[in-house]
């Protein structure tokens, strides 16, 4: 079992935090049999930095991009996370915003990981890739979960 309690050996950033994520966001299509692989938004690996109480400090990234993530912890049960990831892929401005819930325990669950869940919404637009000229819309919403990679 997983100890979501306050303490932290690093200045601030509550230790459950601390360390790398397997990131995965899904479109918020309502349509139970569209295909579990057309909801995909995005994948990849966030890691949060120690910092001081209350700062949210860190990074996504994947094969050939990254985003620098700043933003605020919110104390509670559950912590909850609010951040925005900002970088340049591809040659063009990308930027997110994200909000999340560290999700509590269960008494009697079975090897549990810590895992955080939320939505992120694109704040400007983008382009899709470096060959393609169609541009991802700002406004689009999905929903997201990273679960803990690190050691526990």
């Amino acid at each position: 079992m997983t100890d979501n309690s306050n303490s932290n050996q690093n200045g601030g950033v509550p230790d459950i935090l601390v360390g790398t994520w397997t990131y995965r966001s899904f479109i918020n299509d309502p349509n139970l049999s569209a295909d579990f692989d057309s909801l995909e938004f995005g994948r990849g690996n966030i890691q949060i930095y120690p910092a001081a109480m209350q700062v949210f400090d860190g990074r996504i990234y994947g094969p050939g991009w990254q985003l620098e993530l700043r933003g605020a912890i919110s104390y509670g049960n559950p912590f909850n996370v609010r951040f925005q990831g900002k970088g340049v892929v591809g040659g063009a401005e990308w930027i997110y915003d994200y909000r999340g819930y560290l999700v509590p325990d269960w008494v009697n669950g079975v090897a549990q990981r810590p895992a955080i869940v939320g939505s992120i919404v694109r704040s400007i637009p983008h382009p899709t890739g470096p060959n393609d000229k169609s541009t991802a819309p700002a406004g689009v919403v999905a929903s997201w979960i990273a679960v803990k990679q690190d050691a526990m």
